[in-house]
Formats: structure tokens, C-alpha cells, sequence
């Protein structure tokens, strides 16, 4: 992918289909995720635990068990905990870890800029609609996915920004903080070429001026690319460029775990574009 400005328009479908289809799905969409309710209370205390040894399952030659077929699988999702106030990661004799910012929302990536700021993108998933000729198993899916991923404090609103921290003492840490951009939808990866700074997005790759020592983007994001998008089950866009600027390359993930949304939902994801 060349970083030149040439943009490739989706095409969603009409906004009275989407709300038509909503309409008649609603009811039996409703119904299943009733009965999965019921199920999952039913089954809570029917989930399995670890028969094997962690030894025995790692290694050249693991133990690998038969595949269990059940209703409901077993999810055991570790809750979300911070860093306590002033704790750190524990690290070898003679040496020591000072935050350099904290208060950032859910940071993905981090770009040194050559003259010592650093830029931050802040995001998480974007919202997502079910596709509007989903199924109920789908839309249950949804609604169980959501859930379990609001125990492991992944289901807060996105930040959609880019921001930039300066250490002008240079004693570790940033006393000096900007948003360089917002509003842009989920950024992750952030490579910078020449005066340009680009932006890998849930939906494609965006790019944005940059001076030395500015604190915000000087105009609006202009679009290079789209990327594969839709569903976004794995939804983060990296974004690393080419020694010569030449060529950006962007990381698409795929759009389901176990392509359980079927392959057509699958072309394009999974690559490196």
C-alpha cells in the first residue's frame, strides 16, 4: 500500500432497509438471548476446570486432550485491576521504573517523535452493529461477547484520540500533555513519514500534518486507504513504514475467532495489507 491520498468508498446499505430489518429481528432476537439467559444459569455450575498439569500441556511434546463439544463453554475471564497508586512492575536490582504519564484511556501504541515527544493513541472497539442480515445466533453472540468483555473492562466508550506527551526536563516524566487529534475512529498504529504523520483506524489508514514541536495536528485527517472493516472482530489496524517511506504496511486482523462468521466474512482479514 503506497501512502498516496486515494480513497475507496464503501457502500452500506440504505438506511430504511437497515431500520427494516431491525424491526423484523428484533422480536426473535429478543427471545434467544431470553433463553440463553435461562441456559447460562442453568449451566453456570457446569463449567470444567484443568485436568492436566501445566507441565504436562507445554513443552516439545504437550498432552493434547480430546475436543469437548458443549452448549455453553467454559469462559473464565480475569477481571481488569489498575496499577495501584504508586506501584510498579518489579524489576532487576540497580534499575527502576517511573511512570511517565498516567490518566491515559486504554493506550495501544506509542511513536517516539524525533525531537523527544511522544504521541499515544488512545481507543478501544469500535461500536458495531450487528450486520443487518444477521441471524439470532449472531445477534446472541453479540450479546454474550459484550458482556464477557465488560467483566475484563474492555466495553468503555473509545477514546478516539491521539496524544502528546512532552518531557521537556527531560527527567522521565511528562509534565506536559496536548491532544494532537480526536475524533478519529479507534487509531492504533501510527508511523510518521516526512511531514505526515499516518493513522492505521478500525477502517483504513488516515493521515495527518506534522511540524517538529507542534502540539496539535494542523488540519483535518485526510483518507489514504480503507481496510477490510465490517463486523471488526479484531478491529486494531498496525501500521509500520517502509525504511525508504516509500510503502506503509498495515496489520488487518481477522473477523472472527474460529471463522465462525463463515470464510466470506473472512476475505482480506488475517493479512498484512
Amino acid at each position: 500500500m503506497a501512502p498516496t491520498d486515494v480513497p475507496r468508498t464503501p457502500f452500506p446499505l440504505p438506511a430504511a432497509r437497515r431500520r427494516a430489518c431491525a424491526r423484523a429481528a428484533r422480536p426473535c432476537g429478543l427471545a434467544v438471548a431470553v433463553a440463553l439467559a435461562v441456559a447460562l444459569g442453568l449451566l453456570g455450575g457446569c463449567s470444567e476446570t484443568a485436568r492436566l498439569s501445566e507441565s504436562a500441556v507445554t513443552g516439545p511434546a504437550p498432552t493434547l486432550l480430546a475436543p469437548v463439544r458443549r452448549l455453553v463453554p467454559t469462559v473464565d475471564v480475569a477481571p481488569a485491576v489498575g496499577w495501584p497508586a504508586g506501584g510498579s512492575p518489579a524489576v532487576a536490582e540497580g534499575l527502576q521504573v517511573t511512570a511517565f504519564a498516567n490518566a491515559l484511556d486504554h493506550p495501544r501504541w506509542l511513536l517516539p517523535l524525533p525531537n523527544g515527544d511522544v504521541l499515544v493513541a488512545e481507543s478501544n472497539r469500535p461500536r458495531t452493529a450487528a450486520p443487518e442480515d444477521s441471524g439470532p445466533v449472531d445477534r446472541l453472540r453479540a450479546w454474550v461477547m459484550a458482556r464477557v468483555m465488560k467483566r475484563a473492562g474492555a466495553l468503555t466508550p473509545s477514546a478516539d484520540r491521539i496524544t502528546l506527551l512532552r518531557d521537556a526536563d527531560g527527567d522521565g516524566v511528562a509534565e506536559f500533555r496536548s491532544t494532537f487529534a480526536r475524533g478519529l475512529p479507534s487509531p492504533f498504529g501510527l508511523a510518521l513519514v516526512g511531514p505526515w504523520l499516518y493513522v492505521g483506524v478500525a477502517d483504513g489508514v488516515l493521515r495527518l500534518p506534522y511540524e517538529a514541536g507542534a502540539t496539535q495536528a494542523g488540519a483535518a485527517p485526510q483518507r489514504v486507504a480503507w481496510l477490510p472493516a465490517g463486523a471488526n472482530h479484531h478491529w486494531t489496524k498496525s501500521l509500520v513504514a517502509s525504511a525508504d517511506g516509500r510503502r506503509l504496511y498495515s496489520g488487518v486482523g481477522s473477523n472472527s475467532n474460529v471463522g465462525e462468521r463463515g470464510l466470506e466474512a473472512e476475505i482480506g482479514r488475517a493479512a498484512i495489507w
